[in-house]
């Protein structure tokens, strides 16, 4: 059976025995129903992960015994920052989720001209926090031992002109270049990426423009036009074949 992987925020130490936090407690003794003596894996997204013993455990509090620290890591050598048009629903929580189980190191939700999505105030600090939550757990599953930040969101041209030394991508499906040919270009980071994807509705004519005056290039994924769900998945699945770790 694998043992759980569980976040915990804050410092952990080898030796020590912890309390953990609402949501981890919640997870191993309320979801999973843990008892004293079984192992759990707890990472604080600093690097590596601890192995622990439960001590104690109910439905709300949930002790462990810090026994072993293992320096391990399963994160791409690829830095990827997603710009991600904020779709309706649960498409953008399947974008995050899958995001984070492919390797995303950074996403930014965008709000564009066609964005279907209104949010402002305490809503979106709730949205804001719903993702967060959607990304820890995906890092969870996948063994991750770092989690991806999800910023809050912010309009479409204040995240192009962020200073920024990575190679930029934008989709189009009439572009020049597709993900096999990037390394000509003259400004290319093998190491670190960001790329735009539009919203449902996609980019109007004059976003686009701004992605080009920001230095994005046009990038091809095929003939077809895959909805922005599918195409933010698709060009990380495929930026981590050519450079990353996905083989």
């Amino acid at each position: 059976m694998r043992i759980p992987h569980i976040y915990q925020a804050g410092t952990i130490e080898v030796g020590t025995e912890l309390q953990l936090g609402d949501d981890a407690a919640g997870h191993i003794g309320r979801v999973l129903r843990m008892q004293p003596g079984q192992q759990v894996s707890l990472f604080n997204g600093e690097g590596g992960e601890y192995l622990c013993t439960i001590s104690q455990a109910n439905k709300k509090n949930v002790y462990v015994s810090v026994d072993e620290f293992h320096d391990v890591t399963s994160e791409s050598p690829l830095k990827i920052h997603l710009g991600q048009g904020i779709s309706r629903g649960e498409k953008m929580e399947f974008t995050i989720q899958k995001s984070v189980e492919l390797g995303i190191t950074e996403i930014t939700p965008l709000f564009s001209e066609r964005c279907g999505v209104k949010l402002q105030g305490e809503r979106l600090e709730k949205k804001h926090q719903q993702w967060q939550k959607i990304a820890i757990a995906a890092a969870e599953q996948s063994g991750r031992n770092f989690v991806p930040v999800i910023h809050l969101p912010i309009k479409l041209e204040q995240w192009l002109t962020q200073p920024s030394d990575e190679t930029k991508l934008t989709l189009h499906p009439r572009a020049e270049h597709s993900i096999k040919t990037i390394d000509k270009l003259a400004n290319f980071n093998a190491t670190a990426m960001r790329f735009v994807v539009g919203p449902e509705g996609g980019f109007t004519d004059a976003e686009i423009a701004a992605t080009k005056s920001a230095d994005f290039v046009d990038i091809k994924l095929g003939p077809r036009v895959l909805r922005t769900e599918t195409a933010a998945l698709t060009v990380l699945s495929a930026l981590q074949l050519v450079y990353g770790d996905l083989a």
